[in-house]
């Protein structure tokens, strides 16, 4: 036998077997990241029970309920990188992500924003201004559904989307503020009060300029950090796993201060960007000559140098 017939007939011996134990071993494989999204159904679903069960003299339902918020983020971040890893992802797994984050970061965050901020409002004030501040904030606590929903939508069918202000080309961005780190905001905010709800309305009109900001965010095209560089099997700096291991005990021991601080700092970070990126622009526009002015230049030299020369 030539040594090209025999390298072929253990090819096709090597893809046999791979054919043959492909099936089961694949079909194991999809129930791994299938898993992390429904931990991610489940804490969006406990988070809504516990808005529903939450009032004033039981606020603790709030805290859970930002707590289950703030659970579920891991576990849709981790899905999608699992199936990468190992192979295994599929539109049905990528379906039923964008289905488990409507619920948790769209449906609960909103609920959440909604009964925390309006509804607990007290019923010694007007109630006339009561009434409308409910009304109003039920709107905007919708919108943002409306806007998480539209983020995921807009990601789903997007290829290759770039933010209108563009970041370093070593690093890959978010074209708006992704919906899990929008429900953060909200969680974050209400788990550093313990879930103890709003006081008044002017609290409560503030809360309402933030969740409609984060609405907003969502459905721009302002680039936010993906983090995606950050992987679990490339190599990092010693300093990149010393600050993952501080982040991660302050957020163990210190939930309440470090969930806001990290909150909105990656919220102000993409406002930060955009600002950064337009004050770049109009420096740049302002120092340049007018085009006009540039062209009366262009078209005047020859005639201010026949006039110095009228000899040639």
């Amino acid at each position: 036998m030539s040594p090209e017939r025999f390298d072929r007939n253990r090819a096709q011996a090597r893809e046999e077997s791979t054919r043959r134990v492909r099936p089961g071993s694949r079909r194991g494989m999809y129930i791994l990241p299938s898993l992390f999204t429904s931990g991610n159904i489940a804490a969006g679903y406990f988070a809504i029970t516990q808005c529903l069960q939450a009032s004033v003299q039981e606020p603790q339902h709030f805290d859970y309920a930002a707590l289950a918020i703030g659970f579920a983020i891991p576990f849709d971040a981790l899905d999608g990188r699992i199936a990468r890893i190992t192979h295994t992802t599929s539109d049905f797994g990528k379906e039923l992500d964008s289905l488990a984050d409507v619920i948790t970061f769209g449906m609960a965050p909103s609920l959440l924003a909604f009964t925390w901020g309006f509804q607990m409002l007290p019923t010694v004030m007007d109630p006339a201004l009561r009434q409308k501040i409910v009304q109003l904030g039920a709107f905007v606590c919708f919108l943002f559904l409306l806007c998480g929903a539209s983020r995921l939508a807009r990601f789903n069918i997007s290829v290759n989307l770039t933010p209108k202000n563009p970041g370093r080309p070593d690093r890959k961005y978010f074209v708006g503020m992704p919906i899990p780190a929008a429900a953060g905001v909200i969680a974050a905010v209400v788990h550093f009060f313990s879930g103890i709800p709003v006081p008044n309305w002017r609290v409560a009109i503030l809360w309402m300029l933030l969740v409609g900001l984060i609405g907003f965010l969502m459905v721009s095209t302002w680039r936010f950090w993906s983090a995606k560089e950050i992987t679990l099997v490339n190599r990092h700096p010693f300093q990149v796993m010393v600050l993952i291991g501080l982040t991660i005990y302050a957020v163990v021991f210190f939930s309440q201060v470090a969930l806001a601080l990290l909150a909105f700092t990656y919220m102000f970070s993409g406002i930060f960007a955009r600002a950064a990126y337009s004050w770049q622009r109009s420096r740049k526009a302002g120092s340049r000559p007018p085009s006009g002015l540039a062209q009366a230049a262009v078209s005047s030299g020859p005639a201010e140098s026949r006039a110095k020369y009228p000899g040639e």
